[in-house]
């Protein structure tokens, strides 16, 4: 080192070759903002493509109702309601296909959820699958559409309606809603 240059102290000199970490926070929002969307995050291409094959299966007008999936204890609760009380075509329109849904679900026919959601409906195949017994279906009117109860004493059974109302969930975007157990009497 020369006069002019005098040495610097040695905590100044390690400053120089070792780098200055960044900040956490500022580590974290570049990392988040890097980061490829999560499964939970909405696939709405995948919401565009059901609802275009739900139109095709489903009479009823999707803009005009809402589907509610109610997880419970023996399986689940799955409604279908207008949003206009007023609206009595789309209510009957959800009572008659509810009513043929599950009929078909009761003799093991999913081809309708199937031509909707695909052969890789999460649940799906278990439900497809089970045994005479195993998985009890009943629909009922309520007052401003349909609903359809899934009942199992099968664990599995039960967590498959858990993964299908999941999934119908995400598929259906927002036409759809998780229900609330005080909604169902």
């Amino acid at each position: 080192m020369d006069a002019d240059h005098p040495p610097l102290p040695a905590h100044e000199d390690r400053a120089l070759t070792t780098p200055t970490p960044l900040p956490f926070g500022l580590l974290l929002a570049v990392a988040c903002l890097s980061a490829p969307p999560t499964a939970a995050e909405p696939d709405t291409a995948r919401q565009a493509e059901v609802a275009g094959r739900g139109a095709q299966v489903m009479p009823f007008d999707l803009e005009k109702t809402r589907h509610i999936f109610t997880p419970t204890a023996e399986g689940g609760i799955q409604q279908v309601v207008v949003l206009d009380p007023q609206d009595r075509a789309q209510t009957e329109a959800i009572r008659q296909h509810l009513a043929a849904i599950a009929a078909g679900f009761r003799r093991g026919d999913f081809s309708g959820p199937l031509a909707i959601h695909g052969e890789g409906m999460p649940g799906l195949a278990r439900l497809r699958q089970a045994q005479p017994g195993e998985l009890d279906i009943a629909y009922r009117e309520v007052a401003d559409g349909g609903e359809i109860r899934y009942s199992s004493k099968t664990p599995a059974v039960v967590a498959a309606i858990h993964q299908y109302f999941e999934a119908q969930l995400a598929d259906h975007g927002r036409h759809a809603m998780p229900g609330h157990p005080y909604h169902h009497p």
